[in-house]
């Protein structure tokens, strides 16, 4: 059963009719829709849908040809990707972007520098707010490690880890920045049917615990239905459905995009379709 998101109605994203080209191809046409304050918002679609076009519109890798995004009631349109953790967005990636060499715990504390005030001269003279931020640094690096049940290879270099160890040291990653909200793209993929049933359980757990939004785009149809408060729906680059996973899961074109024709539903357990 989808969980009742903690919201207060405050408004936390707003996509604002979105559109983007690349040359002749529309990418995106027209996409608008609103992420409240604690809710989980599942981004589905089959191939070529337009999702992680709009994905990477929100992380500012892509900048739309018409349209507006709006963050805490702003437009981030003006903001390079560089500067998008500061403002409070954390993302994985699908191809996941660790620094192999690197341990756990650094790869951690990596991202929890994105809100640090040091630079090199600090650093080096060892300056006391400097080491003062560097233990806040690692307090926090061990918390997350903690919660994500990473302690035991906190000092083991990334890039020999399993696939599903690495796409939580990611995760970490992305929430030691200390993110208002959470961009996770394809966090299921590459795993296991009981690494993505664990995977659900802890996305919620991450949304709790940690206060933070969740946008997550997946083909996972399962973990997006089980997880999420409200489903937006993505073919050829324009909004089909959006609702409950309940809702979208019935919606016509909905399952005439991912299944055709002549089907009455789409079975999230299983991925399939049914014709009750």
């Amino acid at each position: 059963m989808p969980i009742t998101g903690r919201t207060d109605g405050a408004k936390l994203l707003e996509v604002c009719d979105v559109a983007l080209r690349f040359g002749g191809i529309v990418a995106l046409d027209g996409v608008s829709f609103e992420l409240e304050e604690g809710q989980i918002l599942g981004l589905i679609g089959p191939n070529g849908a337009g999702k992680t076009t709009l994905f990477n519109c929100l992380s500012r890798l892509y900048t739309p040809n018409r349209g507006d995004i709006l963050f805490e009631g702003r437009s981030m349109l003006a903001r390079p990707p560089h500067r998008i953790a500061e403002i409070g967005i954390g993302r994985t990636f699908q191809n996941l972007a660790l620094f192999a060499p690197q341990s756990v715990l650094d790869n951690v504390r990596i991202g929890a520098h994105a809100h640090s005030r040091s630079d090199f001269v600090s650093d080096t003279l060892r300056l006391p707010w400097a080491r003062r931020q560097e233990a806040a640094v690692s307090e926090t690096a061990w918390s997350l490690l903690h919660m994500l049940d990473l302690e035991d290879v906190a000092l083991r270099p990334a890039g020999g880890l399993p696939l599903g160890t690495r796409k939580r040291v990611e995760l970490a990653r992305a929430l030691a920045g200390r993110p208002k909200l959470l961009l996770l793209d394809e966090p299921a993929s590459g795993l296991n049917h009981e690494e993505v049933s664990g995977l659900g359980a802890l996305i919620r757990r991450v949304r709790d615990e940690r206060q933070v939004t969740v946008l997550v785009v997946e083909h996972h149809m399962n973990l997006v239905m089980s997880v999420s408060d409200k489903v937006v729906a993505l073919d050829f680059g324009r909004k089909i459905a959006e609702g409950t996973p309940a809702e979208v899961q019935l919606d016509a074109a909905v399952i005439e995009a991912y299944l055709g024709t002549g089907h009455k539903t789409i079975d999230a357990a299983s991925g399939g379709s049914s014709a009750r």
